[in-house]
């Protein structure tokens, strides 16, 4: 299969490539060149503006893993809707209009935005400053219109492993690796959910070789995990002997603690149906999950070889987790 994928290789592109190379299809990148893969021909140019090098190409399938503004991906979709059978584009779950307020499926609601105030939100370079469910559930209501019938929308939730450049799981393996006090938000049974990313992949390159469509939710796993389930295996695969103390979650927010951002993967008790995805008809179409124990080991060891001098992009920094653990009694240690 001739295979296009739209988008960057740091992370979901990467792996997406690496199971689309190994099941001996015929890869071509389009991106502005940033990140480049020696193993594919890359088609230098920009979703806003120059898609000249896709201009007189024809391929099987693409997969688009960068497509966010509802405009450019009609102005992708539109030039390659005759020349390519089948479209896979990467949505998410933050499409859904009740989000973390009540269990989602694929026919629940999603949340609407018109063409115009997309056209008003900004780009922080990496994506959408706000309205990011939104403008995703425009996204695909545009690609169906231009390829009915023949579109696959992907809805991942957190996607974690390595090469993960957002932190959100990444700080816990780094932080219970480190060991000492640490602080753990709410209440260990509080259920979490995310996906790694090579599970992703493969579910995703596995369907776009069946021409899969529809709508489908791929997030993990087939049980609820707990968040203490999480931060017990970090600790038993790193040989910590960390101390972890879970704080009320009225205490951190009255501390203005944020979540997601300052503590990875906790929302409040009210938001847990964001845990609540419904993935039931990607497992019918052969999504499987490997262990956590393995996605945390996977991690770790790509952390290790990570440059030291980067900066975080999320979690609490040891000051401040300090200075929280002393102001508190500790509940629920």
């Amino acid at each position: 299969m001739k295979l296009l994928i739209l988008g960057g290789t740091r992370f979901i592109g990467r792996y997406i490539t690496e199971r689309a190379l190994n099941n001996g299809h015929e890869v071509t990148h389009f991106n502005r060149g940033n990140h480049a893969f020696p193993e594919v021909e890359t088609l230098i140019g920009d979703r806003d503006g120059d898609l000249s090098a896709l201009e007189g190409r024809s391929f099987d399938a693409v997969i688009d893993t960068s497509g966010f503004f509802p405009r450019t991906v009609s102005e992708s979709v539109s030039l390659l809707a005759k020349v390519v059978d089948h479209y896979t584009f990467i949505s998410t779950i933050s499409v859904y209009k009740e989000f973390g307020e009540k269990p989602c499926t694929e026919d629940s609601p999603v949340q609407v935005i018109s063409e115009e105030e997309a056209e008003r939100v900004t780009s922080n370079g990496n994506g959408p400053t706000e309205h990011y469910g939104a403008l995703k559930a425009l996204a695909e209501k545009e690609l169906e219109k231009h390829m009915p019938g023949r579109v696959l929308n992907i809805r991942p939730g957190l996607v974690v492993g390595p090469h993960d450049y957002s932190d959100r799981f990444t700080y816990w393996v780094k932080r219970l690796d480190d060991g000492g006090d640490v602080l753990a938000p709410g209440k260990p049974q509080r259920p979490i959910q995310f996906i790694d990313v090579r599970d992703l992949a493969n579910c995703i390159v596995d369907m776009t070789e069946k021409k899969v469509t529809g709508v489908y939710n791929v997030t993990g796993s087939e049980r609820h995990l707990t968040m203490g389930e999480l931060l017990d295996t970090c600790k038993r695969v790193s040989g910590s002997k960390a101390l972890l103390h879970w704080l009320d979650e009225e205490f951190l927010l009255s501390q203005g603690v944020t979540p997601w951002s300052d503590l990875p993967l906790w929302l409040p008790e009210s938001h847990n149906a964001a845990a609540d995805i419904n993935v039931d008809k990607a497992i019918a179409q052969g999504l499987t999950f490997r262990p956590i124990e393995e996605t945390v080991s996977d991690t770790l060891a790509w952390l290790k070889t990570r440059d030291p001098s980067l900066d975080w992009k999320a979690g609490l920094d040891r000051e401040k987790e300090t200075k929280l653990l002393n102001k508190t009694d500790r509940m629920y240690s």
